[in-house]
């Protein structure tokens, strides 16, 4: 499964300094101001190291987070805005729209940017993970747990911390509600895959499978209808893995639906939904071709080489055979021209975002530590217009090594 998911590019931003020349007036401030670059520089490079696992990138995100925190939240005791939120200028690029960053000096700005790139981290993680060959029931409740922590991510910020934001997000981009509503969509339709492979190997009743697919497959249906009102130039591959997903999610339901009205004696309904899930095999075949060829962000899924799609078509042929073997020896109904209603409500499997919170401010940021920073002093950036035009060097990420494909089974 080691290409089974598709993934935009992380987010890649500007060195920071935090050198703020004589504001920061005494030496626990000055301390402040250079574990900051540290903690920040320490989160970059754990984005891009292949050996960084959920407990490394927790302690490096608590690390720099509770720092920033202390630019951001109130520690004076007023409700006025920290003094500290809008010293520094912060750029960063978008998943989606190549190497020219859009910058803000907000603190709050870096705070969702950072936290953006997080999320997309663990739904990176996942899909290593899910590549590994003969993965272990631990990992694949890794895989499922990590999707849900980044959708929980992106559900967080688009709720708290997006709206604080003074400078809204231009159309397309990473923290406008379109894109980032679609970054919570994919994460919960992939965890709930994991789910339906795991139901599927452990030979769960048909309705269940087939009820997990239909709830998936809507997913995916949702996340292409989110973004359609976007520029196809950065959104059309995207917008493919969807459909391919859609279309192949649907074969799966209406597969486990025939088998189910087969188990009910309802043969000739079986037959047309056996036919119907042959049909949407096709389509999502043919998507595949389209979305290997359609150019756009992102590392290219082949989902059509997997073992877990190639069984599917499998299925669909054995199970569409033996209806049509059953209907023609034993029940001589007919066959509906139109393909029966899915009637399919999953109890029992559907995925729930993990709640996100930040850490709580660094016992670093004291009231007393926070007066000490003088904003009469000069500081180098106070004016200077940030220039958008000018890229940011992309982050270099760790290739997919491709494993044996074990058609999504769990050791």
């Amino acid at each position: 499964m080691t290409h089974w998911f598709h993934r935009n590019p992380l987010k890649a931003t500007a060195p920071v300094s935090f050198s703020f020349y004589g504001v920061a007036a005494s030496p626990a401030a000055n301390k402040i101001c250079n574990d900051l670059k540290a903690a920040r520089a320490r989160l970059l490079e754990m984005f891009t190291d292949p050996t960084c696992n959920p407990e490394i990138m927790k302690n490096a995100t608590d690390s720099y987070f509770s720092l920033l925190q202390g630019f951001i939240v109130s520690l004076d005791g007023t409700t006025q805005e920290n003094k500290m939120r809008f010293i520094q200028n912060f750029k960063w690029t978008d998943t989606l729209q190549g190497n020219t960053p859009s910058a803000q000096q907000d603190a709050v700005f870096e705070l969702v940017s950072m936290t953006f790139n997080v999320g997309l981290w663990y739904s990176k993680f996942a899909s290593r993970l899910a590549g590994k060959e003969n993965i272990t029931e631990t990992e694949a409740k890794e895989v499922h747990k990590s999707l849900r922590i980044a959708a929980g991510i992106f559900k967080h910020l688009k709720d708290a911390h997006i709206p604080r934001l003074i400078t809204p997000a231009e159309k397309g981009r990473d923290l406008e509600l379109r894109v980032i509503d679609t970054y919570i969509i994919q994460c919960q339709a992939e965890a709930q895959e994991v789910t339906i492979a795991r139901a599927i190997e452990l030979k769960h009743n048909a309705s269940l499978i087939g009820a997990l697919a239909f709830e998936t497959a809507n997913f995916y249906k949702k996340a292409d209808h989110t973004l359609n009102s976007l520029e196809p130039d950065y959104t059309s591959k995207w917008r493919k893995y969807f459909q391919l997903k859609q279309a192949f999610y649907m074969a799966y339901a209406y597969c486990y639906n025939g088998q189910m009205l087969l188990a009910s004696d309802k043969c000739g309904e079986a037959v047309r939904s056996l036919r119907e899930a042959e049909k949407y095999y096709t389509k999502a075949e043919s998507l595949c071709k389209e979305y290997r060829q359609t150019k756009g962000p992102g590392s290219t899924a082949k989902p059509s080489e997997q073992l877990f799609f190639t069984k599917l078509g499998g299925l669909i042929k054995n199970t569409l055979e033996k209806c049509e073997r059953e209907n023609g020896f034993i029940y001589f109904q007919k066959v509906p021209q139109d393909p029966p209603d899915l009637e399919l409500k999953a109890s029992y499997g559907l995925v729930e975002p993990i709640a996100f919170e930040f850490p709580s401010v660094s016992p670093q940021c004291t009231p007393e530590v926070y007066a000490t920073f003088d904003l009469t002093k000069n500081h180098k950036d106070d004016k200077a217009k940030p220039k958008q035009e000018e890229e940011v060097k992309p982050m270099k990420e760790p290739d997919l090594k491709t494993q044996k494909d074990t058609g999504c089974s769990i050791s």
